[in-house]
């Protein structure tokens, strides 16, 4: 029993490392977002960070893990990333970080929603109405009256949480045959060869000034890498998903420290919709998995 706990408290502490280094490398991407274009700041994103990952990968579990895989779902997944990326760097261009965030928390809801016509999962009304009710909280923080409602940021950000959603929903499909270094290293490789084949033509010199950031966005995402790997590898989803929220505490703090940036009412409403319909989904999950399996 201690044992099982000191794993799920490995597991714990694993996830909110992962969530802190993702936050210091999405601040590094908005830091970067006014200087190089989005397909550019993705393509460094994927760059900095596979060496890193490719290491670990050799280390932890060897090269014949990256070889004998399903090619066809790495490669949707690796076109997948790049639209996700792109999109959220976008969106960082225009919205403060915690408010991105608060509308990327609607993917737990579209995970569950597009489970049911890829993977043919079955979806009860309880948790069909907190994927509903989860939606209507989007709604708010894009502003339910006026300009709001019309944010390119804002729907480049739900642009964002599908491809990251139907990308999970690949992952629970490779997750059956493939190991989890090798999903990590061919989404990140992928995503650099793409992304740098399309942002090749109108890339913008680096300036010796953003050494820093760029540095810290490749570390970062490797850390957050291994970190969630680990978490889900140490406890239970329905213990370690619920951490994922505490993103936007990180997000409202690097918002008013970096760019002196305060939330509004309207954003914190929605995004309290967002987490309680999300927390309300993996509750249910846990009941499932424990009827399935006292």
């Amino acid at each position: 029993m201690r044992a099982v706990a000191g794993g799920h408290l490995r597991g714990i502490l694993c996830m909110l490392l992962a969530v802190a280094a993702f936050s210091l490398m999405d601040a590094s991407m908005k830091t970067l977002a006014p200087h190089y274009p989005p397909m550019q700041i993705t393509a460094l994103r994927g760059v900095t960070s596979l060496p890193l990952v490719l290491l670990w990968a050799l280390i932890d579990g060897g090269p014949a893990q990256l070889v004998h895989i399903r090619w066809p779902l790495h490669l949707l997944r690796g076109v997948l990333s790049v639209v996700m990326l792109v999109a959220f760097v976008y969106a960082l261009q225009r919205l403060p970080l915690a408010e991105a965030y608060s509308l990327f928390f609607v993917a737990p809801l579209l995970i569950t929603a597009l489970a049911v016509p890829i993977l043919g999962e079955k979806v009860g009304w309880r948790r069909w109405t907190a994927i509903v009710v989860g939606l209507c909280g989007t709604l708010i923080v894009l502003r339910p009256t006026g300009s709001g409602m019309l944010s390119i940021g804002g729907l480049a950000v739900l642009v964002s949480a599908t491809g990251y959603s139907l990308s999970a929903i690949t992952v629970r499909v490779l997750g059956r045959t493939d190991s989890t270094q090798s999903m990590v290293f061919w989404m990140l490789a992928m995503l650099s060869v793409f992304s740098l084949a399309f942002a090749w033509s109108g890339w913008v010199p680096l300036d010796a000034a953003h050494w820093k950031p760029i540095a810290m966005l490749g570390f970062s995402g490797a850390i957050g890498q291994y970190g969630i790997t680990e978490a889900f590898r140490r406890a239970p989803a329905s213990v370690i998903a619920p951490l994922e929220y505490t993103a936007l505490i990180w997000g409202l703090a690097l918002d008013w420290f970096l760019w002196g940036t305060l939330p509004d009412r309207w954003m914190l409403a929605g995004a309290a919709v967002i987490v309680a319909c999300g927390l309300y989904l993996l509750r249910r999950e846990r009941v499932h998995v424990e009827a399935e399996h006292p």
